[in-house]
């Protein structure tokens, strides 16, 4: 697992380096806020810990940048604001847990391995061309091809194929696609997802073409053609 720490004070960031670094994890680490940034576009890691007050970017605009530009990397905000205010405006800047300084070791840690089982939903950026197994996904103009064939998808359904064809052949559960498709201001029913499910197959499927999105009965979905 790799982690990136981005922390401008190196009398934390130094120790609980090599803490994390005993524990089996890859860490890297960034003692200002702009640098922090970069390497976190840059690279590809599986969690964020952010410094929330830093020089240049603060791990929440930090966090802010990396969520608009779709990235959905894990975040933990460490900070030594404890207010209610400030922990919702944490959160509402996209992290996914929050720390108040000073804290134990061992919970931080415990933090870390939580946020690390946690499965990821890849948000593709809003511009993006998808192309897995001869379907092609323009998501901008909300369009598919297929076979010579242009098939129109309502914005819901591009949302959806595109959170399916980010990951193919990957298993995505219920609670990956809904967080990734539905909004926090949406109240899906419960049977959204599958009519949605439906409709996406009844325009991406013929009877001559093969299947392309499958059913995990009981946990969610996987795209992509299944060798026979």
């Amino acid at each position: 697992m790799h982690i990136l720490l981005v922390d401008d004070e190196a009398e934390m960031a130094d120790p609980l380096s090599l803490m994390l670094k005993r524990e089996g994890y890859h860490v890297d680490v960034a003692y200002d806020g702009d640098r922090g940034e970069a390497m976190a576009q840059a690279g590809e890691y599986d969690l964020l810990i952010l410094d929330w007050m830093m020089p240049g970017k603060s791990g929440l605009e930090i966090c802010q940048d990396l969520r608009a530009q779709g990235n959905a990397t894990p975040v933990l905000v460490l900070t030594a604001k404890d207010t209610i205010d400030d922990r919702v405006a944490g959160l509402d800047a996209g992290a996914d847990d929050y720390l108040i300084k000073p804290f134990e070791l061992r919970e931080l840690m415990a933090r870390v391995r939580a946020l690390l089982r946690r499965p990821t939903a890849v948000t593709p950026s809003p511009t993006q061309n998808l192309s897995v197994d001869g379907l092609e996904l323009d998501v901008n103009n909300q369009v598919a091809q297929r076979q010579q064939r242009m098939i129109e998808l309502s914005e819901k359904e591009t949302q959806l194929l595109a959170c399916l064809m980010a990951q193919p052949h990957q298993l995505l559960t219920h609670d990956q696609i809904y967080k990734v498709v539905w909004t926090d201001n949406e109240t899906p029913n419960s049977n959204a997802l599958a009519a949605q499910i439906r409709l996406l197959r009844r325009k991406i499927d013929t009877a001559d073409e093969v299947t392309l999105i499958h059913t995990v009965y009981g946990k969610g979905y996987r795209f992509g053609a299944i060798e026979s």
